[in-house]
């Protein structure tokens, strides 16, 4: 599992992280005072339009040219060709991952707080944006929502907003529609290709995809049944396990080592790795036990190591789906 914050339920452990109040550390500027958005209404020609969003409807401006990203909206905004003024901090290793001219468009914003944790609401107001973009527990947003208001027309998102949803909003809210429609149709002819390229294994196989967070405890690891082998079973069909409706996400409960045993009921065994292809350092311990070792999958090389940057916006999505693609062709013939 990816170590960005990411949407939907996918976010198991991500939404305990990105709870911690958000506070500002002073007063705001004058603003609109109005409410979010995330689906337009409006003419385009108008200086203003109204969305929809999570906190309600909202006027913002129809081309916003300063606008700060706060939580879970940096890296997707971004991705979509956008250039904010305002940025709350992200992980190194989110950071390390990220195009080039990507990384240099998030350099280029100031940092008005941590993710998820304090926001300078002076820094934030002397950026002088016309739109904010907010994307975190709504227990923060009862805390500081109205504040922010106060400074701009500010979006909000739930964490449990379904990633392509999210993407659409973000651009319409943004203005970068243009490029929210070149990703879409990569994604759509990825997976249009990885169906057609792996049809028999998709269709004979008994996938599993496990993982291991930092967050884990010792000995512990689980299977993902969110995030991105969400992606892998419901647009591409792979038949992997998940919790039955209305239940908590498999990957909600942490399983010992000594229950790896157990994988050996499937066919293929997918896992995470980093962008060299090498096991990420919370699930390199799994790796290293005996029982893994001993695994038929892993012995006869059905255990796929698969690079997954994040599942919130297209961009890493489709760098999921190339290394899913890749691994999936290494497979052995029956």
């Amino acid at each position: 599992m990816s170590s960005t914050l990411t949407t939907r339920r996918g976010m198991s452990v991500a939404v305990a992280l990105m709870s911690a109040s958000l506070l500002l550390t002073a007063c705001g500027s004058d603003g609109d005072g109005n409410k979010a958005a995330g689906e337009t209404g409006g003419d385009k020609s108008a200086k203003t339009r109204s969305v929809k969003a999570e906190n309600g409807t909202v006027k913002i401006p129809a081309a916003p040219r300063r606008i700060v990203t706060i939580g879970n909206t940096n890296l997707p905004f971004i991705d979509l060709g956008g250039k904010p003024v305002g940025v709350t901090e992200v992980s190194d290793s989110d950071l390390a991952v990220l195009p080039k001219e990507q990384k240099t468009a998030y350099e280029a914003a100031e940092v008005v707080g941590s993710s998820g944790g304090d926001v300078d609401l002076e820094k934030l107001a002397a950026l002088k944006p016309d739109l904010i973009l907010v994307q975190f527990h709504s227990n923060d947003w009862d805390k500081v929502g109205k504040r922010l208001e106060s400074v701009a027309p500010t979006v909000l998102w739930g964490l449990d907003t379904e990633w392509k949803e999210f993407a659409d909003e973000i651009a319409t809210a943004g203005n970068v529609t243009d490029e929210l429609g070149r990703q879409k149709a990569k994604f759509e002819k990825k997976i249009a290709k990885i169906k057609k390229t792996h049809g028999k294994t998709i269709d004979d196989t008994k996938f599993v995809d496990v993982s291991r967070g930092d967050w884990s405890d010792p000995g512990t690891f689980y299977i993902a049944d969110i995030g991105c082998s969400e992606i892998a079973r419901d647009d591409i069909g792979l038949d992997l396990p998940e919790a039955a409706e209305g239940k908590d996400p498999l990957a909600y409960e942490s399983l010992p080592f000594e229950q790896i045993a157990e994988l050996s009921k499937y066919d293929v065994i997918t896992y995470p790795v980093d962008a060299e292809g090498r096991p990420t350092k919370p699930f390199l311990p799994v790796t290293k036990t005996n029982t893994w070792k001993a695994l038929p999958t892993v012995t006869s090389d059905r255990a796929l190591g698969v690079f997954c940057p994040g599942n919130n916006s297209y961009g890493p999505v489709l760098q999921y789906l190339d290394s899913l693609d890749s691994a999936l062709a290494t497979l052995p013939t029956k």
